[in-house]
């Protein structure tokens, strides 16, 4: 692999069909032909040696590849219009730090801060992704914003949308039958992880802690191998897994709020950003 295998224009076509789940509207976007973006779209492919996109009934979806490209792309791009300021004598207009979960951070939020930059190219965004329990505590220290998932009713900040926890597992996983359930989840301090055990020891399913993992990524990995069962929010639910319920012999799971924290006096493009995320996320948005 070469530092070509990455050229930007490449990404940008990825990140438009991402988003628009479309190569007609994301050609519409980049003033560009259908057959110009997908051509782009197969050369990215071919010289990362892996499928980005697959169809189903709601249109082009990334696969687990590329939603896993979708973050490093908004990366890649953001790193590159910085250098292109710099060298031009712009200088970054802030620094916006953002927490927020691992899936959010990867499906739900790169095309929301994508939307952002192209009316604030100067605004740097800073995100990290992990377990959220314990960001909002940190806000002015370490964060700006954090998007956090707390139980249904708690957690203070502004809600953003609900979110119900479900069982998730490879189409043609055969876990759910075995005496003893193999699961994979995230580490202690996870909402779904104390969840999942617990449900499972109040209706006295036999359980085994399978894989642990901080990534959505290699958690769903592990699933769609029909190698476990985890859970995910509905939402975000992976093109590669099936939702799995009582008829399959697991208890129902409670439902998460997402909510939106900020830091006391944020300067005006902290504030623009969230304002944007609390508008995105609170809708209907489409996700990468």
């Amino acid at each position: 692999m070469t530092a070509s295998d990455l050229d930007p224009d490449l990404l940008r076509a990825f990140l438009a069909v991402a988003e628009h789940r479309s190569f007609t509207r994301a050609a519409d976007q980049l003033n560009r032909t259908q057959s110009a973006v997908s051509v782009q779209v197969r050369r990215l492919e071919e010289r990362l040696g892996t499928k980005l996109f697959q169809r189903n009934r709601s249109g082009v979806v990334p696969t687990a590849a590329g939603q896993e490209l979708c973050a490093y792309a908004q990366r890649i791009l953001a790193l590159h219009a910085e250098a292109v300021g710099a060298l031009h004598g712009r200088k970054p207009e802030a620094v916006i730090r953002l927490g927020v979960m691992d899936d959010y951070g990867t499906i739900v939020i790169p095309p929301l801060l994508a939307d952002f930059a192209k009316s604030h190219p100067t605004v740097r965004v800073e995100v990290e992704t992990g377990l959220t329990a314990t960001m909002p505590a940190r806000l002015g220290e370490a964060y700006d914003l954090v998007i956090a998932m707390h139980p249904e009713g708690r957690g203070g900040g502004e809600l953003l949308r609900r979110e119900q926890a479900v069982w998730a597992a490879a189409a043609s996983c055969r876990a759910v039958a075995e005496d003893t359930l193999p699961v994979a989840l995230y580490p202690r301090g996870c909402l779904f992880r104390q969840w999942a055990t617990e449900a499972l020891d109040h209706a006295y399913r036999p359980w085994r802690l399978a894989f642990v993992s901080r990534t959505l990524a290699a958690v769903e990995a592990i699933a769609a191998q029909g190698l476990a069962v985890t859970v995910v929010k509905a939402g975000t639910l992976p093109p590669r897994l099936r939702t799995l319920g009582l008829r399959d012999g697991l208890p129902p799971l409670p439902a998460a709020d997402i909510r939106l924290h900020r830091a006391r006096k944020l300067p005006r493009p902290a504030a623009l950003l969230a304002d944007h995320l609390q508008r995105g996320i609170s809708e209907p948005a489409t996700l990468c």
